[in-house]
């Protein structure tokens, strides 16, 4: 099979990220943001690592977690505004070569339909990932010039789990973008529907939820009805990208989590005394496996409908 002409297209479409002002933009917002966030977390942990063992309490990885509660921390700004970022690279991915007819020019070549969107995903997810990961390399060398904070072997590989989960989490949005701009011939109409997706994952799901559980909540307190309203508040609540993701980076960030979901388990850990011993890297990522399986999988049926949409729909010139 000849590869060329994919990689061709995907030179293309990350030289047109590069020169995009979107793209600037939407990068530069999450940097300054994160940038900030780090500057709170270093003057709270320069203070604590005088007096504490960092090996014990990996304090390096408050870098990514830390907020005095003014500035959110560097974790909670790439879960609010990541999306944005693939949402905005994905948006225009098929409409506006549609509606320029280029799409029909490209195809009139001899290049397999699936190249296209093929490559338009690939080119996407090559200039995120090289973003995200310069952004947390970058935070990492400033913490150890600042701090002079040791970071162990095992800091280090939690921080690239949880960038590769970043990048996993924005696909999933860079994927759901790219289907709308599959399904709608206005890029606007595409770009408007994706964010209101993500305002309603990010913003009122939350509050839907919570009025839902107030209204499903037992009125007899037995041990059978408690569980079953706690399984059913979870279920509810993972069907949220955003919750996922949350859960995904609280225990790859937070070595002491041993547990996720109900609530009635942290009572339990707490009632029984079980130690906040510090999980290893293998054991976090057993916890959490559940969460990021369903994170890819969710990436992977939002590429799989858009793939399969693109590849059924009619292409004519300017259609």
């Amino acid at each position: 099979m000849n590869t060329r002409p994919f990689w061709v297209i995907v030179r293309k479409e990350i030289a047109d990220y590069l020169h995009s002002w979107r793209f600037f933009i939407l990068i530069g917002i999450i940097m300054l943001t994160c940038l900030g966030s780090l500057y709170t977390a270093l003057s709270g942990i320069t203070k604590a690592a005088a007096a504490t063992d960092t090996r014990v309490e990996f304090l390096f990885l408050r870098l990514f977690t830390i907020s005095n509660g003014t500035v959110p921390s560097f974790m909670s700004f790439i879960t609010f505004l990541g999306p944005l970022l693939g949402i905005g690279l994905g948006f225009d991915a098929i409409n506006s070569e549609r509606n320029k007819g280029t799409l029909s020019r490209i195809l009139a070549q001899p290049v397999p339909r699936d190249y296209v969107i093929n490559a338009k995903f690939a080119a996407a997810l090559l200039v995120i990932g090289a973003a995200f990961f310069a952004l947390g390399l970058l935070v990492m060398g400033i913490g150890i010039l600042v701090t002079g904070i040791e970071l162990t072997f095992e800091e280090f590989l939690r921080i690239i789990s949880y960038l590769l989960m970043s990048l996993v989490y924005v696909a999933f949005w860079l994927n759901l973008s790219i289907l709308f701009s599959v399904l709608f011939k206005q890029p606007a109409t595409a770009a408007l529907s994706g964010i209101a997706v993500w305002l309603f994952f990010s913003v009122f799901y939350n509050m839907i939820i919570e009025l839902l559980g107030n209204a499903l909540a037992p009125g007899e307190l037995t041990v059978e009805s408690i569980l079953s309203y706690e399984s059913t508040m979870m279920f509810l609540l993972r069907l949220s990208p955003a919750y996922l993701f949350s859960e995904v980076t609280k225990t790859l960030l937070y070595p002491t989590v041993n547990t996720l979901g109900s609530s009635i388990l942290a009572s339990e850990q707490q009632f029984f005394m079980i130690p906040d011993t510090p999980l290893s890297f293998v054991q976090s990522l057993l916890v959490c496996w559940p969460q990021l399986t369903a994170m890819i999988a969710a990436t992977l049926i939002c590429f799989g409908v858009s793939y399969y949409i693109f590849m059924r729909q009619e292409i004519r010139s300017r259609s």
